[in-house]
């Protein structure tokens, strides 16, 4: 495979781009750098096809990086990514939407039965015998010149994905799993997955109250902060940590003057404008709606304490189930499925249809309606038919 030199200008991105257009599939991945931003730092970004690879330098002055998203987009181009969720997310924040279509190895890797989060090197190694070199993982990507040694590792990760992409293919179709990762890669592609949305940050920051008063003003603390990190280009943490926002909102100050009290602000909170506008943000806050509220009482969202149990229960059939197909557990259903068919749902669930049906969804009916039990044998879990 042929790697050209580090691609700094447009014009040689162009016709890189033009080129890999024609190509069959391209490799992606991408380097970047998140500790001192509220997005991630888009500090290289490697493309093969055919016989090429390239890195390109998104800092490089001048350099329009429209060709290549242009090339992401392309419909008769299949992109191959691994793990491809903080990629998609740096293309999202650069376009506002994802690429497509997309083959993520680390999902092919679920229905191949390799666990659900296989890291990339161990796909190398497994399928091409290749051993990783991994002394460039902690390099700081945003320090230019890069070094060739860098652009030669990270090229690497590209030219391995494209010897490993076909092999992974035809294994999926030797084993007749391809229609296996639809739903998985549709959900890795979706757009919604990756957009910003302040007014849901509240639900990441763990406080114990579940009074709708705290809880809205929660919400419009978390949303406020969102807003102030992004604007400053800066992580959240850094405008104000998650325990300090608990308890402004647990006891809200009344005055600015107050929040000179609080541990994680300083004294300067008390007169500054960042101050002003947190108690802006504060004095605006709802109670949170009946609609918003987490369950009180249950276990988990819409389900009874008995109901809870019953899903722990489906959670120990899938386990048997996905090693006896040789599949990652994720694949073929999440926690919330089983939740809803704890709770009595009995239709428009994919667990309910197709293969993962065959695979699991029948025995979880049978199971959740008292025709299969589970018993020991040998020291060993089995599942059996009960007698009415």
């Amino acid at each position: 495979m042929h790697i050209h030199p580090l691609v700094t200008d447009t014009a040689t991105l162009r016709s890189l781009c033009d080129r890999l257009a024609n190509a069959d599939f391209v490799t992606v991945d991408t380097e970047f750098m998140r500790e001192n931003t509220f997005f991630p730092d888009l500090c290289l970004i490697q493309v093969a096809g055919g016989d090429e690879a390239a890195a390109i330098d998104p800092k490089a002055a001048g350099l329009d990086l429209a060709p290549f998203l242009d090339l992401l987009t392309k419909a008769d181009v299949l992109k191959v990514f691994h793990a491809a969720g903080q990629d998609l997310e740096i293309i999202y924040n650069l376009t506002g939407t994802t690429p497509s279509p997309l083959f993520d190895t680390q999902v092919a890797a679920m229905a191949l039965g390799m666990g659900e989060q296989v890291s990339y090197s161990n796909l190398v190694q497994s399928y091409l015998g290749i051993a990783v070199d991994k002394g460039a993982r902690f390099t700081d990507w945003a320090r230019r010149p890069l070094a060739a040694s860098q652009i030669d590792y990270a090229i690497g990760d590209v030219t391995h994905l494209a010897a490993l992409f076909p092999k992974m293919v035809a294994r999926l179709k030797k084993t007749g799993r391809g229609a296996w990762l639809d739903d998985e890669m549709a959900r890795v592609c979706d757009p919604a997955t990756y957009a910003n949305d302040p007014d849901i940050a509240w639900q990441r920051v763990r406080i114990s109250s579940r009074k709708p008063e705290v809880l809205g003003r929660l919400k419009a603390l978390a949303a406020w902060r969102e807003r102030e990190a992004k604007a400053k280009d800066v992580p959240r943490q850094r405008i104000v940590k998650d325990e300090t926002l608990g308890e402004l909102v647990s006891g809200p100050p009344k005055a600015q003057a107050d929040l000179a009290r609080f541990r994680g602000l300083s004294q300067t909170w008390a007169t500054n404008d960042i101050g002003r506008r947190l108690m802006a943000a504060l004095a605006a806050a709802a109670p949170l709606p009946d609609a918003e509220m987490p369950a009180r009482d249950a276990p988990r969202p819409g389900l009874s304490s008995e109901g809870a149990l019953i899903a722990d229960l489906l959670k120990l059939l899938l386990k048997i189930r996905a090693k006896e197909a040789n599949v990652a557990p994720k694949l073929i259903a999440r926690n919330e499925e089983l939740d809803a068919i704890a709770g009595g749902v009995r239709a428009g669930l994919a667990i309910l249809s197709g293969w993962r049906h065959d695979v699991f969804g029948k025995d979880a009916l049978a199971l959740v309606d008292g025709r299969l039990g589970f018993v020991v044998r040998d020291r060993k879990l089995l599942m059996t038919a009960v007698e009415a």
